[in-house]
């Protein structure tokens, strides 16, 4: 039995979040992201799995909010100083990757008999790169920032940028479209042009203003409803203009992109977003027919494979006559090869106005979420067959015994600031690395560092560790910084050995390997920052020294009994919140 029922149903609420809750972080565990829980919870909950909901497409009609407010969203950050700079990347490469995805993807539906029309959506939809599955992979690969990932962004950028054409070309591919008049025709691009002049002069003269006015009042709930008033507004307005939703929301986006309250609007929104565009896929994967699955799996098999290969196929040879390297080429066409989430908004938006019917919507539905489960499979694949970058060694020196210098491991960030003390009283410093790029950079600026990896003993006995006057190791790599404290404890135990800590943990293990007084990385910043804070509080300088002594002598009485017994030793000298808060309610 459906759980549907009129009014507000505690119980559909309470099994939409609940389904949620479980799958997603179950399918993020396994590396499959959240777009494919939302999809499996949809489905294990809709009319074909557990039938505990019978009508996905009122849900859907509803959370299509969600990519109303998520393409909000993205006009906010289509900054026009930001487009400008990525201008080549988005506008010629991007574009050049929509396009020619678009007609070779397109040729799939035809050669499966399929009309043009239908085979269109079809491929464009399949262009659509999954947005959230490439940027988590590009943030956990920690290329978000590198060259090629920001030209992966700058393609992203483009195919969010272009849902908003595709879908007014969805709604002109409509049967009965070609029934309208010229006259008719010319009327419809006059209002929707007048509808976005409109937009563009209440977003330039009127909405700051408002917010102003808001702001000052000082009503937190009140700017939230402004902030969600500003995107259905937008796209009540585009709506009633004859254009999208979408573009409306989209529109007002970039025209608060260098509003002064732009960060307000994303934080007031975002939660929003969040769970009407999870609604969205929940609904999405309600609506995908198991049934019609199981009898078209031929067809939905060959889709996928062809719209792969021919993507993956497009996403290369544009890469390389945009002069990137083979590697980097390879690396994006594993990326970008599924379908993505706006693919869902497209087909809905096809089956909406009659240019797909059901089952294909269901087919089509199916062929992006197996994409999408594919890609965690490409990635594997791509990281254990291509082979290693080969990093460059010219011009490296390997280490030398430098006879009585002090020896520094690692020339991080860390690793150059103890250099500076060091360097400046006139000692002599011996430096070694392992990162090749550390090394050249660290050259310009006037410093000889020398390859070789702390963690071998063969590099620690030529770099001089047993005649050094003392080792400092500055890795930022807990377990290697460890291993190096034991070799030197080995070799040379008698040179005093100065360690990085990244925490109270490794600086026990430091110590227990041979290290001297290892340094918590963040312990002497943090206490300068509360001394400043007592001084800008009114503390007097004697009561800020003496309260950084008390504190230093309490941390150092714990961490001897820690370094003795256990994590929980000590506990009692730590100062709580907890006792502070009892003692001024009493």
């Amino acid at each position: 039995m459906a759980v549907e029922s009129a009014g507000v149903d505690l119980g559909a609420i309470v099994t939409l979040l609940g389904a949620a809750v479980v799958a997603v972080p179950l399918f993020k565990r396994l590396g499959l992201g959240s777009i494919l829980g939302y999809l499996a919870a949809g489905l294990a909950i809709g009319p074909y799995g557990l039938g505990l909901f019978s009508d996905p497409m009122s849900i859907l009609s509803a959370a299509e909010l969600g990519v109303v407010m998520f393409l909000f969203i993205i006009g906010l950050e289509m900054q026009p100083s930001k487009l400008w700079s990525m201008r080549r990347d988005i506008f010629g490469l991007g574009l050049a990757q929509v396009l020619v995805c678009m007609a070779l993807l397109s040729l799939v539906g035809l050669a499966l008999g399929y009309p043009f029309v239908p085979s269109l959506v079809a491929g464009t939809g399949f262009v659509l790169t999954s947005t959230a599955i490439v940027m988590q992979t590009l943030e956990e690969r920690g290329d978000l920032t590198a060259p090629k990932g920001q030209r992966i962004v700058s393609i992203l950028l483009l195919e969010d940028l272009a849902i908003v054409p595709l879908l007014a070309l969805v709604a002109f591919l409509a049967p009965g479209a070609e029934t309208v008049t010229l006259a008719d025709r010319a009327l419809g691009i006059a209002i929707g042009l007048g509808a976005i002049a409109a937009l563009v002069l209440a977003g330039r003269y009127l909405i700051n203003p408002v917010f102003s006015l808001l702001a000052a009042s000082r009503a937190r709930e009140v700017m939230t409803a402004a902030a969600l008033l500003i995107v259905l507004g937008a796209a009540l307005w585009m709506q009633l203009g004859g254009l999208s939703a979408a573009m409306g929301a989209f529109l007002a986006g970039v025209l608060l992109s260098e509003s002064s309250y732009r960060h307000q609007l994303e934080t007031d929104v975002e939660p929003f977003r969040g769970l009407l565009l999870g609604l969205f896929f929940l609904a999405v994967g309600m609506a995908l027919d198991l049934a019609v699955v199981w009898d078209n799996w031929r067809l939905i098999l060959i889709s996928v494979v062809a719209l792969t290969a021919l993507k993956m196929l497009a996403i290369y040879t544009l890469a390389r006559l945009f002069k990137s390297s083979h590697r980097e080429a390879v690396e994006r066409l594993v990326l970008m090869a599924q379908g993505g989430e706006f693919a869902f908004v497209l087909y809905s938006a096809a089956l909406s106005v009659g240019l797909t019917n059901v089952e294909e919507n269901a087919i089509l539905t199916a062929i992006i979420i197996l994409s999408m489960v594919m890609t965690p499979l490409y990635l594997a694949l791509h990281d254990r067959l291509m082979p290693k970058t080969a990093v460059s060694m010219d011009g490296m020196e390997a280490p030398e015994d430098d006879g009585d210098a002090v020896l520094l491991i690692g020339f991080g960030r860390f690793g150059q600031v103890v250099s500076q003390p060091l360097l400046s009283t006139g000692h002599r410093v011996s430096i070694i690395d392992s990162d090749p790029e550390m090394i050249r950079t660290a050259r310009t600026f006037g410093f000889k560092v020398y390859f070789g990896d702390g963690t071998r003993l063969d590099t620690l006995r030529a770099a001089g560790a047993m005649h050094a006057r003392a080792v400092v190791i500055a890795v930022d790599n807990q377990g290697a910084a460890t291993r190096i404290a034991h070799l030197l404890h080995d070799i040379c135990p008698m040179v005093p050995v100065f360690a990085r800590a990244y925490d109270r943990r490794h600086a026990i293990a430091l110590i227990r390997a041979g290290a001297v007084d290892p340094i918590r990385e963040t312990y002497e910043s943090a206490i300068q920052m509360g001394a400043d804070v007592l001084r800008r509080l009114g503390s007097g300088d004697n009561v800020v020294t003496d309260t950084i002594a008390e504190v230093r002598r309490r941390d150092a009485e714990r961490f001897a009994l820690q370094l003795a017994g256990d994590e929980m030793s000590g506990k009692s000298l730590l100062v709580s919140n907890v006792g502070i808060a009892m003692e001024n309610s009493g």
